[in-house]
């Protein structure tokens, strides 16, 4: 398990991260880098939600301060 600074380096490598004490399966956050064909011209965070939904997303004060952060897959993103 990690804190949010390792989760952070870790999602900045490509990784998809995801919290233990969050309250559904598959929830997990990922950053976004723009490409040419973006309207967004900064990298960002999302979070896939449980319904698989795709929304930017802001941590929260339990999210930056809790120690049960994962790696929410075995391989880098594409």
């Amino acid at each position: 398990m990690m804190d949010f600074s390792d989760a952070l380096r870790q999602i900045k490598l490509g990784y998809a991260v995801t919290r233990d004490g969050w309250n559904g399966p598959h929830q997990k956050i990922t950053m976004q880098t723009p490409d040419k064909h973006s309207k967004m011209t900064l990298p960002y965070i999302y979070i896939t939600t449980v319904n698989g939904d795709l929304v930017p997303w802001l941590a929260s004060q339990t999210d930056l301060l809790s120690n049960d952060w994962l790696i929410a897959e075995d391989v880098a993103l594409d």
